[in-house]
């Protein structure tokens, strides 16, 4: 079943306060192979990835039927050591391509103060469930969407 439109523009609630310790950075850098001693630019993925569970329980789509498309993070200010960030998830855009729904979000990262750190935005796609058992729902005509060349015509032999 597709996801409702009327998601787009939806603004869910902010995620519980995360505090940004020596120790998360740690292991976040460790994971990510940053040796530098900086928050690694990618860390509010913590929060933004809180935020989209929330998000998918709230309406109700499993995770295992998500496949992450792109990710970007857009910084008003560095994230330090010590920070308490939370996340406000918003619906920025959906569209359905052969059955399958492909879901824009954005995430505002927001400092105790409520001033802005880093805005991410991330394509979700939620695969179609399939028709029966073993078999995958048919691929779009990509004569009658978007991502289409247009009307395609037979060539004459």
């Amino acid at each position: 079943m597709p996801v409702d439109q009327s998601l787009v523009g939806r603004e869910f609630p902010p995620t519980r306060r995360y505090r940004v310790s020596v120790e998360k950075v740690r292991e976040l850098a460790t994971a990510t192979g940053s040796q530098d001693g900086q928050v690694p630019a990618t860390f509010p993925i913590v929060m933004a990835f809180e935020a989209m569970n929330a998000f998918l329980a709230d309406v109700g789509v499993e995770l295992q039927r998500i496949v992450h498309g792109k990710q970007r993070f857009t910084y008003a200010r560095p994230v330090a050591i010590g920070d308490e960030l939370t996340a406000t998830l918003s619906v920025a855009s959906l569209r359905q391509i052969g059955g399958n729904d492909i879901i824009g979000t954005r995430s505002e990262i927001r400092d105790e103060s409520g001033q802005l750190v880093c805005t991410t935005t991330a394509t979700l796609v939620h695969r179609a469930v399939r028709d029966e058992p073993g078999r995958r729902p048919r691929a779009p005509d990509l004569r009658r969407t978007p991502l289409g060349p247009g009307p395609l015509r037979r060539r004459q032999r």
